[in-house]
């Protein structure tokens, strides 16, 4: 059985390895050097930031999700539980606190983009760049109740 809850303190090394394991496993795009980057942003992000997690009956974090302001900045799963609804469970819980809520997923992580589009959010932009001004396009979008 899958609960959500929010993060605490004790999460922050789960949480950055479902990173971790979640890139690896999605974002084949990404240079080396900009993986590293990355990482090194994040480990010194998310230990710090409210999340909202995905556990199992252990209370060990499956997935984690960060919404800033209606926008879903981050929504990783830990690869040995994708396919399983968690992902899921965690959009449904963020659309029921801002039902309109927005992301934006690299044009590259066609898994993601097709998991949102069937969630159903619609784009509504693109951005040349990621939020660190590399050569990641974005897509953005938005929930558009059926």
């Amino acid at each position: 059985m899958t609960m959500i809850r929010l993060s605490r303190p004790g999460d922050s090394p789960r949480i950055i390895a479902i990173w971790r394991a979640a890139v690896d496993a999605t974002h084949d795009f990404l240079t080396r050097e900009d993986r590293l980057a990355l990482d090194d942003l994040v480990c010194g992000f998310l230990p710090q930031a409210q999340l909202w997690l995905a556990v199992d009956a252990e209370d060990v974090p499956l997935a984690f999700m960060l919404i800033d302001d209606g926008h879903m900045e981050a929504l990783f799963v830990d690869p040995a539980h994708r396919g399983t609804g968690i992902g899921a469970a965690l959009v449904r819980h963020g659309l029921a606190l801002h039902p309109g809520m927005t992301t934006d997923v690299n044009e590259q992580n066609h898994q993601a983009l097709g998991f949102y589009e069937r969630m159903g959010f619609r784009r509504t932009g693109r951005s040349a760049l990621d939020g660190q001004g590399r050569p990641y396009p974005l897509i953005h979008l938005a929930f558009a109740a059926a």
